[in-house]
């Protein structure tokens, strides 16, 4: 049965949740397969909107088990807020699972995450500060406490004061106030309790679903060109949100998997420092931030707009082999006149063969750009392609031509009906 990757393919904030939330009716389980609770989505269904953290997308079906991967770093009092808010408003969590290989967070991560930051001065990487970087790092150095070890409730105490206890010592050599171990020690052990009955070996939970003829959707965090790997260092995440990650962090295998959804916004966006070919100042960005509502969903951070640009869009097709597109927030360009697309990379008089490997290359590159009309009508009310403009379908061609992948879903307003499903060939 099929497995579906839903992965982000800009800077994040390409309204994912949206598309999750539209393919979950159709899939048993959705997955979260990495990252942490720096990553906002946003749900709206009818007058109600929720923001999500932790809690994968698909929790508002009740046909749906929602799993937190072994690839996620989990943040506990995040996590169990969450859940409250979510039961407050009548959204049962019951279904959550919980991967025993998944990775706590701390307060000393959080305490790393700042002193880290503070030492970078200009050169600030604008993370949230949520302590997520430091929990993967830990994780690679084989330190980690994983959400398995709440399990035996003593040892896990243990394994907290030894842990707190440790970056005490760094925290003192680098004047720094301590953690008050004790606490943390009583904090986390109330949280263990919580925890237990949302814990399960997701792995061949997953696994078993699938044999029975279930059907899986894995949601990325953050995105494509903020992969620790393949994104703009060191402008990125501490995780693999291509979908290459999803196996890593699910534990189902590549030949599992049979369609990857790339999510685009229809102009781009991105938080904190980094590249930025396409970015628009002044008044024609406040225009889109205004209309797009492009503020950080954790954070409340704005965001920095810019233009479609189609030479990312491309390589991450390469990167995550997306077998279709969906097409994002078209409706917020419903009133422009003017909407420019970047096609190409032009650097010291040549145009570039591909995307750029190199960050400090990429902030030189001038874009290539193509004009299209607007369509200055409201695009929310429509349902199928034909209802589309002439000049929102250009665009959407355009964006076919360019990238060789079809567009399956383009988004039209922000509430869960909101959108026009096309027919395509995969």
């Amino acid at each position: 049965m099929p497995v579906t990757v839903v992965v982000g393919t800009q800077w994040g904030d390409e309204g994912k949740a949206k598309v999750i939330d539209l393919l979950a009716a159709d899939h048993s389980h959705v997955v979260r397969y990495q990252g942490g609770h720096n990553a906002g989505h946003t749900v709206v269904v009818g007058s109600q909107r929720y923001a999500l953290q932790l809690v994968p997308s698909g929790v508002l079906y009740p046909h749906v088990t929602p799993v937190i991967g072994n690839g996620v770093v989990v943040d506990l009092p995040t996590l169990f807020a969450e859940i409250d808010t979510l039961q407050s408003r009548g959204v049962s969590c019951e279904r959550l699972r919980v991967s025993t290989l998944a990775h706590l967070i701390f307060p000393w991560h959080q305490r790393q995450d700042a002193i880290s930051e503070s030492l970078r001065g200009d050169a600030r990487i604008g993370t949230t500060l949520k302590g997520i970087g430091p929990a993967y790092a830990d994780k690679v150095r084989r330190i980690g406490v994983r959400a398995g070890d709440t399990r035996d409730r003593e040892r896990f105490r243990t394994l907290v004061k030894e842990r707190a206890t440790q970056e005490n010592t760094v925290f003192a050599s680098l004047g720094e106030p301590l953690l008050d171990v004790d606490d943390v020690v009583e904090r986390y052990d109330g949280f263990a309790t919580r925890l237990a009955p949302h814990l399960a070996d997701t792995v061949n939970l997953l696994h078993d679903a699938l044999a029975n003829g279930s059907s899986i959707l894995l949601e990325g965090a953050q995105a494509t060109f903020l992969d620790i790997d393949h994104g703009t260092y060191p402008f990125v995440t501490s995780s693999n949100p291509t979908a290459g990650g999803a196996c890593a962090g699910s534990g189902l295998g590549p030949r599992d998997i049979t369609r990857v959804v790339g999510i685009a916004k229809a102009y781009t966006t991105r938080v904190g420092s980094g590249p930025f070919p396409t970015e628009l100042h002044g008044e024609l960005a406040d225009r889109i931030v205004e209309v797009g509502h492009e503020f950080g969903t954790v954070t409340g951070r704005r965001r920095r707009p810019g233009w479609l640009d189609l030479v990312m869009l491309r390589h991450a097709v390469r990167v995550n082999s997306l077998t279709d597109i969906a097409l994002t927030k078209l409706d917020v360009l419903d009133d422009f006149d003017t909407i420019r697309v970047c096609v190409g990379y032009r650097l010291d008089g040549r145009t570039l063969d591909a995307y750029p490997d190199d960050a400090e290359v990429l902030a030189r590159v001038e874009c290539v750009y193509e004009d299209l009309a607007g369509w200055h009508q409201p695009l929310r009310a429509c349902r199928k392609e034909s209802d589309l403009p002439t000049e929102a379908r250009k665009l959407i061609d355009l964006v076919e031509r360019s990238t060789g992948v079809p567009v399956s879903v383009v988004g039209v307003g922000p509430e869960r009906e909101d959108c026009v499903v096309r027919e395509v060939t995969r």
